[in-house]
């Protein structure tokens, strides 16, 4: 694997610091306590890519995470996991991370985040401008992927068309109104149907950018593979949201998955692939900067974090 990091993304990844800005998660924590500051940005090369992951917010101290995560698996065993893993039993931190691809002339963006202005200050830290946009991607309509479409009822990234998978908008597109995440997606996505274009599964963003179905989550939740010049990353967006309870123990329901039988065997199928052909990932809810790689562990998996492998 040959990802290198270029001098302003070095700095942007927090190697050059005090260049680097950074985000005290308290600023779209909504109401839950804050997590220590960190970086806004990671940026590294994939292939002719420039691949950054943006850090929209965090938030700390949510507690019950079994009333999120493992629902179908005893107390003991959840607490047996979280302590092998040296975490909690009785609280948890998230991260919202949406990524941005340079390719050529575009800059494509996957997911918008909360709508807080994280995401803006990170694309301001990656040298970027909201102007700059010219593709948005969206994984999926779950609000914490949409709401940074809009601002202040217009659109945030004014010179960008939208893609996303067509399954996916015509469920959402189809509620009555008073259904939260339907209302969401009329109000933010909707304004933008005449500029986007609807993939299937296997669909192509650009030339090396492909939709990759991983249904269950919602109906219509996408992956998606980048390659270029012979190397691979998937942006996994919500295929597993917490690397522990979800990744490493991919049959425990998620009470934010739609279907939780197919997402698990979405989990199963698609972390598989990682594994076998050590291609590495982005976790939308992954510890900042969300990039690592997946090995087959026992009857699951395990989440390696990436350290060094994307600086030489």
């Amino acid at each position: 694997m040959s990802l290198k990091l270029s001098r302003r993304q070095a700095i942007i990844a927090g190697l050059a610091a005090p260049a680097v800005l950074s985000i005290p998660a308290a600023a779209t924590a909504g109401g839950h306590s804050s997590a220590p500051a960190m970086p806004l940005a990671r940026g590294f090369t994939l292939g002719d890519m420039t691949v950054t992951t943006l850090l929209d917010g965090a938030r700390s101290g949510i507690e019950n995470p079994q009333g999120t995560f493992g629902m179908n698996v005893s107390a003991e065993d959840f607490s047996s996991a979280s302590a092998a893993a040296f975490i909690p039993d009785d609280s948890f931190t998230t991260y919202f991370t949406p990524t941005m691809v340079e390719m050529g002339d575009d800059v494509i963006l996957f997911d918008t985040g909360l709508g807080g202005g994280g995401l803006i200050k990170a694309l301001t830290a990656a040298g970027k401008a909201q102007a700059d946009v010219t593709i948005v991607v969206l994984t999926h309509m779950h609000p914490d992927h949409i709401l940074g479409l809009m601002t202040d009822g217009a659109a945030t990234f004014p010179n960008a068309r939208y893609v996303t998978g067509s399954t996916e908008y015509n469920f959402w597109s189809a509620m009555d109104a008073g259904n939260r995440v339907g209302d969401m997606v009329a109000s933010h996505v909707t304004p933008m149907v005449e500029k986007m274009t609807f993939l299937e599964d296997g669909g192509s963003v650009l030339s090396g950018i492909t939709a990759m179905g991983a249904f269950g989550h919602t109906p219509g939740h996408m992956t998606y593979m980048l390659e270029s010049n012979g190397q691979q990353l998937l942006l996994a967006a919500d295929l597993a949201n917490h690397y522990v309870w979800s990744l490493a123990n991919p049959d425990w329901e998620v009470r934010f998955d739609a279907d939780k039988a197919a997402a698990a065997a979405s989990r199963r199928r698609v972390l598989g692939m990682l594994a076998a052909d050590r291609v590495p990932m982005v976790g939308y809810h992954m510890p900042f900067p969300a990039l690592g790689f997946v090995e087959a562990k026992d009857s699951g998996f395990h989440y390696v974090p990436a350290s060094y492998q994307f600086m030489s």
